[in-house]
């Protein structure tokens, strides 16, 4: 029988600080912001929503990872039904378990790891019921996920037999070489390809739904981030621009074409 796909489905920034955060994000892709105090001795943590639901959430960087020396960044989670057995299953593929599963009261249970080639995400093992999931073009949605990595084969690989995602084509991009493109579920979906040079270590990037890509880069620079690349069409059919926060966490933005 094939596997369910296990999607991402909650998204969480770790920053330097939490209330520039808020306000650029808000003010770029449009969430609404409320506070998270459903956990008991939990640091301060802000879920962002789209007018549909909660779409992730903010935090400051906790100090372990700060004096190691990460820099902000978004992470995703990936939706099981069994943590511990997700983690292990993760690890006696080759992959790594950054911390060990753990219970967040409240919330449900979850674990930091890395695929074989070192992009780092969660799992989530939520308390709370599943809820359905809302089309990949929901404005504030995630509605792509992109894996820079080292091997774009084994880690396609990885993803495809550890959580049940599909190939949904490759296209080859001359220098930049293959550019495998999944489904991991009806309505999430994305990329995976060897990482360039100037991306140092492998990682996971997430495309931010908004409405128009020239609107949303001018509301980036006015609130003190940078547009790295674009804007630039895809194939698709949509408008592509990646940027970076003031913190310096790397995200990007997509819009349909007008």
């Amino acid at each position: 029988m094939p596997k369910s796909p296990q999607p991402f489905f909650w998204y969480e920034l770790m920053t330097t600080d939490l209330d520039a955060a808020e306000a650029f994000y808000t003010a770029v892709v449009g969430w609404k912001a409320e506070p998270f105090d459903k956990a008991p001795g939990m640091p301060r943590y802000i879920v962002v929503n789209s007018s549909v639901r909660g779409v992730g959430g903010l935090m400051t960087m906790p100090e372990e990872p700060a004096k190691m020396g990460m820099a902000p960044a978004w992470m995703g989670y990936i939706y099981t039904k069994d943590v511990d057995v997700s983690t292990q299953a993760l690890k006696n593929a080759g992959g790594a378990v950054h911390r060990a599963p753990d219970d967040i009261p409240g919330v449900g249970r979850f674990a930091v790891v890395a695929d074989p080639q070192g992009a780092s995400f969660m799992f989530l093992q939520p308390n709370q019921p599943e809820q359905p999931p809302v089309p990949a073009t929901t404005p504030g949605h995630v509605g792509w996920h992109e894996l820079y990595t080292s091997d774009w084969k084994a880690a396609f690989d990885f993803y495809s037999s550890q959580f049940g995602w599909e190939s949904a084509g490759q296209f080859d991009m001359g220098e930049m070489g293959i550019y495998q493109t999944f489904g991991a579920g009806p309505e999430s979906g994305g990329g995976i390809m060897n990482k360039p040079p100037q991306i140092p270590v492998p990682v996971w990037q997430f495309y931010f739904n908004v409405d128009a890509i020239d609107a949303a880069a001018k509301r980036v620079t006015d609130n003190g981030g940078k547009v790295i690349m674009g804007p630039m069409d895809v194939p698709s059919g949509q408008w592509i621009i990646q940027c970076q926060d003031p913190q310096g966490a790397h995200f990007a933005l997509l819009a349909p074409v007008r």
